[in-house]
């Protein structure tokens, strides 16, 4: 059982508060929450199931496991810790693994295959279960980190989406944690002994260069202003269109403003003044 401490409440009440601001939760959600073993996804499933029981709403929750198929893997800690924890729980064996080996071309990112195929996987699972969201566990730096790598590596201003409709059509991606920090999911983790566990990726070892450099980055930073990363991720919902420079948001901003410009028809305008 998780312990009603200062990380656990602040966790709870960061989440409840990302809910709010995007809709992420409504009457009647049928949520899969992926769960990997990983500390995020354990925090994400308990802390939803802590507010579902006080949420004048009715949700359910479903955590549900891919597993790609990697030897290795103690997918068997990780279903026995759900269940003695009261969840409702699907485990989906898959063979990502294989279809990795086989498909991945030269030069290829491997995490990033697996990633998608995961997800695919993971929409598919969603379908049989007849559940309409799927929660993910990204958090505060996920959301920065990729922020930055999209700037300096793609030339594009995009982080993530805590709401996004896929591209199926079916399902709704939801990312609760986006206020919530790394370092308050790792004192979580550790104050509730959660069963942390790797999916045996022969990849493991092998650091994400680029990623990993933004994570040094925002460390170095973090030391300066401690606020750092509560800015930037204010940043990402206050946007200033007129001072960036994509010409087609600008192109529809000079429209809008002339429309707003045009002069009212004298006849609508009288109408508009009697009432």
């Amino acid at each position: 059982m998780l312990l009603n401490n200062y990380h656990f409440r602040k966790v709870k009440k960061l989440t409840g508060q990302a809910i709010g601001d995007f809709n992420l939760i409504e009457d009647g959600d049928r949520i899969a929450v992926a769960v990997s073993g990983g500390k995020d996804s354990y925090a994400l499933l308990h802390i939803l199931e802590q507010l579902r029981r006080r949420a004048p709403i009715h949700y359910e929750l479903i955590a549900v496991n891919v597993d790609a198929g990697f030897p290795g893997y103690r997918k068997d800690i990780l279903e026995s810790y759900l269940r003695g924890c009261g969840f409702r729980v699907h485990m989906e064996a898959t063979d990502c693994s294989q279809i990795i080996d086989e498909n991945l071309r030269p030069g290829s990112s491997y995490c990033a295959f697996c990633a998608r195929l995961r997800r695919g996987f993971l929409y598919t699972v969603a379908d049989r279960l007849g559940c309409n969201k799927i929660a993910l566990g990204h958090h505060l730096d996920d959301f920065i980190e990729t922020l930055l790598l999209n700037q300096f590596y793609v030339g594009t201003l995009a982080a993530m989406s805590p709401r996004l409709l896929a591209d199926n059509q079916r399902h709704t991606v939801i990312r609760p944690l986006v206020y919530v920090e790394e370092s308050d999911i790792i004192k979580l983790a550790r104050q509730n002994a959660f069963p942390v566990i790797d999916c045996g990726c022969p990849m493991m070892g092998q650091v994400d260069q680029k990623r990993q450099r933004m994570k040094q980055l925002l460390s170095e930073l973090h030391k300066e202003n401690r606020h750092l990363k509560r800015s930037m991720i204010r940043a990402l919902s206050n946007v200033r269109p007129r001072h960036l420079l994509d010409r087609e948001m600008i192109r529809l901003l000079e429209l809008d403003e002339r429309k707003t410009d045009e002069p009212i028809p004298r006849g609508q305008q009288a109408d508009t003044e009697k009432r």
